[in-house]
């Protein structure tokens, strides 16, 4: 029997665990450890989701006791298993691993990824942030004029009762109140729920696969941060950003996907510099040169836009693509100086709570405030860090109208975006010749 250790973040770690480790009889799994998502450490991986091996669920502990838990459990085997970390990082966690003596692993599609009894598009990433969201969504709209019938399933982001959230379905709205949902599950749920996609979800996903096979011609993979997809895909959609030039090849899992994609998206070419779109280019040429590649971009749309100009801003951007995702600005910093925003506040003086522990995480994240919400204090917590600024204006340019949830006490406008390809090919090019009925 060999002790294993799996380094996650609550979602690849889950389904690492599932696939590849629940019904062994010579792997005992002793601990997960956890980082990225707060308030994950602490909890446990239950035991109806365990099974029968671990009849008193899986201790989740945070990741700086790491090698603490080695030497307690004395782990032979350490797995990693979450993404968006750069190589270096990757290689520093596998060399603090060895040190304590045990094996570094990283478990590969083969061992992870199931097969569907239906056709599968996958879209990922290369980081966080690139634009995945909307290119999911046209890809969606684009199967739905085909005449499919599609269903959505998205990446891991089980925060609440694990047991609960082991198949989630959303086909309403109310569904998200339902299941209450974080602002980050609510901002890739509903807009697929407004288009007529049903969105599955949660901890088990050959269970969640089944639930969609009953509703769906084709299965859309709805990928998070820069992992590669939990199911055999029968085209791999990756979307590239030259605002980030060389980050495709220099993040995991993020170079995985970007050397296995069928279809490469090279979003937000209109305010990218040309060098930096040229060194994507290059690499698609080096590294992955039967890739079709898609040029495409992400113009913003801003209601009222009139309003921002000469004005102070607070700019509320998406959480993930600002910590993590390690974007300087985003959508709601391209609007307030394309309309004359005289000034960004910066909120960080304003901070409390959890939104101060962010910014102490995370400080490069700068006078940007990201949409961090994953549970009620936390909501709580950005709403109290919004109204105390002295901003004259709020810019909310998340994938959802954040007026929903949070209670502004000052003006707002909301920035929206899809995704726009330029010249050919296109996505619907692309999916008409693979799938066309």
């Amino acid at each position: 029997m060999r002790n294993a250790l799996i380094m996650g973040a609550a979602g690849r770690d889950f389904h690492n665990f599932n696939m590849f480790f629940r019904n062994r009889k010579d792997i005992n799994v002793v601990a997960f450890t956890a980082t990225q998502i707060p308030d994950i450490e602490g909890r446990k991986y239950p035991k109806e989701l365990a099974g029968e091996s671990y009849p008193n669920g899986i201790d989740i502990h945070p990741e700086s006791e790491l090698l603490d838990l080695i030497k307690k459990f004395k782990v032979h085997d350490v797995y990693f298993s979450y993404s968006d970390v750069p190589h270096a990082v990757v290689m520093d966690k596998a060399s603090d691993v060895m040190k304590a003596g045990a094996n570094f692993i990283l478990l590969g599609p083969n061992e992870t990824m199931i097969k569907s009894n239906k056709p599968v598009v996958s879209v990922c990433a290369v980081r966080t942030g690139c634009g995945k969201s909307q290119t999911t969504r046209k890809v969606g709209a684009i199967l739905q004029e085909m005449g499919y019938k599609v269903a959505a399933i998205r990446h891991p982001m089980p925060y609440g009762d694990l047991v609960i959230q082991k198949v989630q379905k959303f086909e309403t709205i109310a569904d998200l109140k339902k299941h209450k949902c974080t602002i980050e599950e609510m901002e890739e749920y509903e807009p697929h729920i407004e288009k007529g996609i049903t969105v599955f979800a949660g901890v088990d996903y050959e269970a969640i696969l089944a639930e969609a096979e009953k509703v769906a011609d084709i299965i859309l993979w709805d990928g998070g941060n820069n992992d590669f997809s939990f199911y055999k895909s029968d085209l791999e959609i990756v979307v590239v950003d030259p605002h980030r030039a060389g980050h495709e090849m220099e993040y995991y899992p993020g170079e995985v996907n970007f050397k296995r994609a069928d279809v490469i998206v090279i979003n937000k070419i209109d305010t990218a510099d040309l060098e930096d779109i040229l060194e994507v280019r290059q690499n698609i040429m080096e590294f992955n040169k039967t890739a079709v590649v898609v040029d495409a971009a992400s113009p913003i749309y801003v209601q009222d836009s009139e309003k921002i100009r000469g004005k102070r801003v607070l700019v509320i951007e998406d959480g993930p693509t600002l910590t993590h995702g390690e974007m300087a600005y985003g959508a709601g910093v391209m609007a307030a100086y394309r309309y004359g925003a005289e000034e960004l506040v910066d909120p960080r003086e304003y901070a409390v709570g959890t939104i101060k522990e962010t910014y102490e995480k995370y400080p490069e994240i700068g006078v940007l405030l990201p949409a961090m919400g994953y549970g009620e204090k936390q909501v709580k917590d950005l709403e109290a860090t919004i109204n105390k600024t002295d901003a004259e204006l709020v810019i909310i340019a998340t994938p959802i109208d954040l007026a929903r949830i949070v209670k502004f006490k000052k003006p707002t406008v909301r920035v929206t975006y899809e995704l726009e390809e330029i010249g050919t090919p296109t996505l619907k090019e692309v999916l008409q010749k693979k799938f066309k009925k």
